[in-house]
């Protein structure tokens, strides 16, 4: 499985996020573990109990996953975008 759930966490196969962000999977264990990989996780309210949305960035891509209580994943989104440098730009 590419997601698994261990607890009140997810365990996101590193496959995936190394798809997600053209990297080998020993990169995006080293950026997950500097901070590289920032990783959020939300739970749904309402309508969207039961489902869970795992979000990853790294430089100017994001990774988005919505994840059942099994960790099934249900819809999977990826958007690129320009890094920010700041109010300044590229220089500051």
């Amino acid at each position: 499985m590419d997601v698994t759930r261990s607890g009140e966490t997810f365990v996101v196969d590193a496959a995936v996020l190394a798809a997600a962000f053209e990297l080998p999977e020993d990169a995006v264990r080293e950026a997950m573990a500097d901070g590289r990989i920032h990783a959020r996780c939300e739970m749904g309210m309402g309508e969207d109990a039961g489902r869970w949305r795992l979000t990853f960035r790294h430089g100017g891509r994001t990774l988005r996953l919505v994840v059942d209580a099994a960790g099934t994943i249900l819809a999977r989104s990826r958007i690129s975008a320009a890094p920010s440098h700041g109010p300044g730009g590229a220089n500051g």
